[in-house]
């Protein structure tokens, strides 16, 4: 028997197989198929996670498709995290108040559940990487889309205080924050411009959030940041974007002696919070995380 053979014969795929994915448009770039394979395999688990490309004009077949074809669930990426909320049982409160779904549960009656795992993932990998939320006291988030809002929740339910959204256009803040009261009465929202309004905020965070595509490969010379304006040693800045690893603002903050993280960590905890939810198991965070890297590094 070749060494391959025993290879082979992990990835088979039987009718005792379980069955996971991830719905978008397109999805063939995306490196959660080999970070949850990598935890099936490393936990000895008959589940595999499959690649599930959906025009936009077949996203209710689609998710009706994974109750009828016994999937257990699946992640949902761009541009579908939105489009599928309609034909789901259900959602859970934090899919309901950021207003968008990245995670699927199929439950054994059949009931299709939608989640949000991404604030979760988030304030996983800050409380990971030794950051206290009980400390900050204002957080300025840069952005307002669907990451943001992500962001703004799991920053809100955490305990921070105070929050400031700066965006492009400050109506779209407004809009966020505005939704986010509804739920969080207590915390002091603000909005402004950005990056007009860097300099009048910056220096009152302790934490800042970077939401939006700027600086993302293959466009790495984008900024969403004023430069005249200065890190302090005392603040953490946290990029969503992991490619590159260090994007301009996060060299930015470097050189000011700012601790800079990028959103590595969050891609790696909110598929080990969809993990759990599918199969009950623990997550192998390190077995997911070494298998992202190697993906990136490819």
């Amino acid at each position: 028997m070749h060494a391959e053979d025993g290879w082979i014969r992990q990835l088979d795929i039987t009718g005792h197989t379980r069955l996971v994915g991830i719905l978008g448009w397109p999805v063939a770039h995306s490196i959660s198929p080999a970070m949850h394979n990598a935890a099936f395999t490393a936990l000895g688990m008959d589940w595999r996670y499959v690649p599930l490309p959906v025009p936009p004009d077949r996203v209710p077949e689609a998710v009706r498709g994974l109750r009828a074809l016994g999937f257990r669930g699946a992640n949902v990426t761009v541009p579908h995290k939105q489009a599928v909320m309609p034909y789901l049982d259900r959602w859970e409160p934090a899919a309901a108040a950021i207003g968008a779904v990245n995670t699927i549960v199929v439950q054994e009656d059949g009931e299709l559940v939608g989640d949000n795992t991404d604030a979760a993932g988030f304030v996983a990998d800050l409380e990971e990487q030794g950051v206290d939320l009980s400390t900050v006291e204002t957080a300025l988030v840069l952005g307002a889309g669907g990451a943001a809002r992500a962001v703004v929740y799991g920053l809100a339910q955490a305990g921070v205080q105070r929050i400031v959204v700066l965006n492009r256009t400050r109506t779209r803040a407004q809009a966020l924050l505005q939704d986010m009261a509804a739920h969080f009465p207590d915390r002091t929202l603000e909005a402004g411009h950005l990056p007009q309004d860097v300099g009048r905020f910056a220096g009152q965070a302790q934490l800042i959030v970077h939401c939006t595509t700027l600086g993302m490969h293959p466009r790495v010379d984008g900024l969403p940041w004023d430069e005249e304006v200065e890190f302090a040693p005392h603040q953490t800045v946290y990029d969503l974007v992991y490619t590159p690893s260090a994007t301009r603002l996060l060299q930015l903050a470097t050189a000011d002696g700012a601790r800079a993280l990028n959103g590595l960590g969050m891609l790696v905890h909110q598929g080990a919070i969809a993990f759990r939810h599918w199969t009950g198991e623990a997550p192998p965070l390190e077995v997911m995380r070494r298998a992202v890297q190697i993906g990136l590094d490819r």
